[in-house]
């Protein structure tokens, strides 16, 4: 689905953010990506969405080269207050970027009616993203995003905004979504746990300029629950090791389970790096 080749990205003032970076994402699959903080997640996202050009590599979605915003993808924001037009409906917003599909306005409308349904909101559609609280103005986002039926799903530290009670609800709602539709995401947050708790693997990214530490999978249950799933121990297990590695501990994949072949090969990788 994504594939990352050698990418680096150089800004104009000669900050390096990234540097040779190889990744892959499979058709389907929820990454997480953690790293120390202004370490490059951002600019990554940037240029797998095709808002800036890398300064060397490529990143391919399905095959073609990003040249630009591919018309297969959606972006969700962490701050959902800016992302939508507040003289719009929630419908409206959700409805907005179905213009692009060409669709007839019926059809809009029938999409955006569904993906709110789909988030919750079924009952919020007449209302200004004004008059919602912060979960659910990026429920909306969220839905938003849905409506489009895109291939790849970036989500950029989406829940950095909210509560802690409608962060771990909206946690809950991306593994719905990712379920029902699934739909391959990529999802950036500075949140240790919630890595480990929403992804089908971590990738752990190192200090700027960046490049991938190590890429860990989570072999936890596909249906997750706040409580018991963040009590399970290899929840616990994974959560430490994907907090030493972005506190640069190299020691961190030696105390993984040495019978995991995978692991093994990880700890290789992550030695090399």
């Amino acid at each position: 689905m994504l594939e990352i080749t050698a990418l680096s990205h150089t800004y104009p003032d000669g900050h390096v953010a990234i540097r040779g970076m190889d990744l892959a994402v499979g058709d389907g699959e929820l990454v997480s990506v953690v790293g120390p903080s202004g370490c490059g997640k951002s600019t990554l996202l940037r240029c797998i969405a095709g808002l800036i050009p890398p300064s060397g590599g490529q990143v391919l979605l399905d095959g073609d080269p990003v040249r630009g915003v591919p018309d297969g993808l959606a972006v969700v924001f962490q701050d959902y207050s800016r992302s939508l037009f507040p003289w719009l409906t929630v419908r409206d917003n959700v409805a907005l970027p179905l213009r692009r599909r060409g669709m007839s306005k019926a059809d809009r409308r029938a999409a955006a009616t569904e993906a709110l349904e789909s988030v919750g909101l079924a009952d919020a559609g007449r209302k200004y993203p004004w008059q919602l609280s912060g979960g659910m103005q990026q429920r909306v986002s969220i839905a938003r995003a849905l409506a489009y039926k895109p291939t790849l799903l970036l989500m950029d530290e989406p829940f950095g905004s909210v509560d802690a009670q409608t962060r771990e609800d909206l946690e809950d709602l991306v593994l719905q979504v990712h379920r029902a539709e699934k739909m391959t995401i990529l999802l950036v947050t500075h949140d240790i746990d919630e890595s480990v708790y929403v992804g089908d693997r971590v990738v752990v990214l190192g200090p700027s300029p960046t490049g991938v530490l190590a890429d860990v999978p989570v072999a936890l249950p596909s249906v997750r629950d706040q409580i018991e799933t963040r009590a399970m121990p290899e929840f616990i297990r994974t959560r430490a090791t994907v907090g030493r590695l972005v506190r640069g501990d190299r020691s961190a994949l030696e105390k993984m389970d040495t019978k995991n072949t995978d692991m093994a090969g990880l700890r290789g990788a992550y030695k090399d790096a």
